[in-house]
């Protein structure tokens, strides 16, 4: 009897261990994105993309280069990203910027994308401290 209940009881460790790693049919996204590599850039929006469309909110962080992305002086190297990172913003996706990164790779406010919304401790935050958030990083 003994047996049953330590094999009962490692059998639920292991099950409810397991569940919690699936997301829920709606829980939010938050993408930190942290390169101005082309094609990393565009595996990180497209993998948000594929999930806003499957009902998860989403959140882009552009973090490090990756203000890059949204700068208009960049939009020659970056036309598909910034094309993506609008048609997300119009879905209902965030995409914030970090402002520290902004000020040390000298991208103003002033030449982000329309809808791009400056970061701070509070609305990032806000963001990535959601119940049940899900992250990634690129």
């Amino acid at each position: 009897m003994k047996f049953f209940s330590h094999l009962a009881l490692a059998l639920a460790l292991m099950v409810g261990s397991v569940a919690t790693v699936f997301a829920g049919d709606s829980d939010p996204l938050f993408v930190n994105l942290t390169t101005d590599d082309a094609h990393r850039a565009d595996m990180a929006i497209s993998f948000g993309k594929n999930q806003l469309d499957r009902g998860h909110p989403l959140t882009i962080f552009l973090n490090d280069k990756g203000v890059f992305i949204s700068s208009k002086g960049n939009a020659a190297k970056f036309a598909d990203h910034q094309k993506m990172l609008g048609e997300l913003m119009s879905k209902g996706a965030t995409v914030l910027i970090c402002p520290m990164c902004m000020k040390h790779y000298g991208v103003k406010e002033s030449d982000l994308l329309s809808g791009v919304k400056v970061g701070n401790p509070d609305l990032t935050g806000s963001f990535l401290f959601k119940d049940n958030t899900k992250t990634l990083s690129w």
